[in-house]
């Protein structure tokens, strides 16, 4: 889905649709640039991997803004 072209005016930023596949040196180039702070991924939903179908149906609707991650163990403390 591509961005409404008019929120995106109305803000005064830029946006695009990434497309890939879950190829290692694609997904790589991806977390490159979201580190560096290019590109910022839109995350509507954090479900726990027992979720997993939930999310499935979800995306199936295709009225999702985002991204839904499925969170598969907690992160260690830092």
């Amino acid at each position: 889905m591509r961005p409404d072209q008019a929120q995106l005016d109305k803000y005064g930023i830029r946006g695009t649709s990434v497309w890939s596949r879950p190829e290692g040196n694609q997904l790589a180039e991806i977390t490159k640039l979201i580190e560096a702070g290019k590109i910022k991924p839109i995350v509507s939903q954090v479900l726990p991997l027992t979720d997993a179908v939930k999310a499935v149906q979800q995306a199936e609707t295709h009225h999702t803004r985002g991204k839904l991650v499925l969170k598969i163990a907690e992160e260690p403390p830092r």
